[in-house]
C-alpha cells in the first residue's frame, strides 16, 4: 500500500535531482565556492516542489497548504544564499512562515490528543535545550525574531505529534523534527561558529532530505 501511494517512478526524478545538488551544494559551501552555492541550492529547492507536484499536492487541501509551506523554504533558501544580516532576516521570516503553514497543513488531517501529549515532552527539551545553548550568543537586536522562531518551530513539533494514527504521521514528524533539528545548523553558523563549514556537511542534508520526506506525505492523505 505504501509502495502504490509513493511510486517509484515519479518519486526517482525529483530525488536523482535532490540527492545530485545537494551533494554538490555541500562541497561548494565547504570549500567556499558560490557559484556553486548560487546554482546548486535552487535546484535542491526546486525537487521537493517538484516532488510534491508530481505527487499531486494540489489534489488535497492538506497538500495545499504543504506545497505553499515547501514554496516558502524555497523562498528562504533563496534569501540564505547571501551572507548578510538582512537577508539572513529576510530568510528567517520566509522559514517562519513555512514552519507556520506546515502546521497548518497538519491541521488539516484527523487529530490525535494522545499524540499531542506525547509530543509535548520532547519538545520541551528541545525548546528548553535550544534557549540555553543559543539565545546567550544572539544579539539584542536579533533576540525576539530568534525566539519567535524558536516558539513557531516548537508548535510545529506539536502539531506533527497530534497527526499520530494517520498514515502520512510518521514521515510527518520525521520529517518535521529533521526540518527543526537542520536549522541548528543554520543558528550554529550564523550566531556561534561563523566561520565553522563543518555544520553544513550534516545540517544541508537533513534540511533537503526532510523537506523531500515532508513533500512525500502529500501521497499518502
Amino acid at each position: 500500500m505504501l509502495h502504490d501511494s509513493l511510486p517509484l517512478a515519479t518519486i526517482l526524478p525529483p530525488a536523482l535531482l535532490s540527492l545530485t545538488a545537494v551533494v554538490a551544494l555541500v562541497i561548494s559551501d565547504f570549500r567556499d565556492f558560490r557559484a556553486g552555492r548560487y546554482l546548486c541550492k535552487p535546484l535542491a529547492a526546486i525537487a521537493f516542489i517538484w516532488l510534491a507536484l508530481s505527487l499531486d499536492a494540489t489534489s488535497t487541501v492538506y497538500g495545499q497548504w504543504m506545497l505553499a509551506a515547501l514554496a516558502l523554504c524555497l523562498l528562504g533558501d533563496l534569501f540564505l544564499m547571501p551572507d548578510s544580516e538582512r537577508s539572513f532576516l529576510a530568510g528567517l521570516t520566509a522559514f517562519l512562515c513555512g514552519h507556520l503553514l506546515f502546521a497548518v497543513a497538519f491541521f488539516q488531517l484527523p487529530g490525535n490528543p494522545l499524540g499531542l501529549a506525547i509530543s509535548a515532552l520532547p519538545v520541551l527539551v528541545l525548546l528548553g535545550a535550544v534557549w540555553f545553548w543559543l539565545i546567550p550568543h544572539v544579539s539584542s537586536d536579533m533576540k525576539i525574531p530568534v525566539i519567535l522562531y524558536i516558539l513557531v518551530i516548537s508548535a510545529m513539533l506539536l502539531c506533527a505529534g497530534y497527526t499520530v494514527g494517520q498514515p502520512a504521521a510518521w514521515l510527518i514528524i520525521i520529517g518535521a523534527w529533521g526540518f527543526a533539528c537542520s536549522d541548528l545548523a543554520v543558528a550554529r553558523r550564523q550566531f556561534i561558529t561563523p566561520q565553522s563549514r563543518l555544520t553544513s556537511v550534516w545540517g544541508t542534508p537533513l534540511y533537503f532530505l526532510s523537506q523531500m520526506v515532508l513533500a512525500s506525505t502529500v501521497a499518502l492523505v
